[in-house]
């Protein structure tokens, strides 16, 4: 454990265990605590704060929850990097997302596949392109209509696109966007088949395949833009205060 750690300052109303904590957390970063150091057992704790053993358990635990913290044999408790994506994985399965959350995080899909390319260009493989091609081939023999994909290939392209980042939290993301594309999905406008597109026309996943396996970055950031231009024209004609 480190030696010459800055004191816990003992806290006045012990009846509420979110200041303890609150005070627990400040602790951590006053001692410049990292992940795998370890920290003082809840005895340490509750003397140093003056409250009860079952204060203290009760604000380690919601620590532990969050994963803060975990137990370790031999090592008492120690701090851990916190799942910063099972939060979000937790809130889709009990379906406890709302329609404003569900926009938002369609929002946030639009921002991410817009800033990947130069992700995909650095790290695709002549196995994912041939992956990619089966895909958009695929679509098209069961899609006459290039410009309104099923749920089934829209998933299936922009879900190997997030494979193809090779980040880990992307690609975890990436399947709880899976609701969200249920959402768009389920209400997209009428007319929509009859977009009129800024550039005069639509990019399709053949379009974007294209300029993936020959093109530039550049290139594919541009077309990925016309390519979600009825999303972010939905999304901006929003009023959100």
């Amino acid at each position: 454990m480190k030696t010459n750690l800055k004191k816990i300052v003992p806290i006045e109303n012990l009846s509420l265990v979110d200041k303890v904590e609150l005070r627990l957390k400040q602790y951590f970063k006053d001692n410049n605590l990292k992940i795998g150091d370890p920290i003082p057992k809840e005895l340490e704790f509750a003397s140093a704060l003056g409250v009860s053993r079952t204060v203290i358990r009760e604000a380690l635990l919601r620590l532990r929850t969050i994963g803060v913290i975990e137990s370790k044999k031999r090592s008492g408790m120690v701090l851990t990097q916190p799942d910063i994506i099972q939060n979000f994985e937790k809130a889709i399965q009990y379906n406890l997302l709302g329609e404003e959350a569900l926009v938002d995080i369609f929002e946030l899909r639009l921002i991410l596949e817009m800033g990947m390319a130069d992700l995909l260009f650095a790290r695709k493989t002549p196995e994912d392109i041939a992956v990619l091609d089966k895909i958009v081939s695929k679509q098209e023999k069961e899609e006459q209509d290039t410009t309104i994909f099923s749920l089934e290939h829209e998933i299936a392209f922009h879900g190997k696109l997030y494979e193809m980042s090779r980040n880990t939290t992307l690609q975890r993301f990436q399947n709880l966007l899976l609701p969200v594309f249920e959402y768009v999905h389920d209400n997209m406008p009428e007319g929509a088949k009859d977009y009129k597109y800024s550039k005069g026309e639509f990019v399709t996943h053949r379009d974007l395949f294209k300029i993936l396996k020959d093109g530039d970055a550049a290139t594919f950031r541009e077309a990925m833009r016309n390519h979600l231009e009825p999303h972010f024209d939905r999304i901006l004609a929003m009023v959100k205060l």
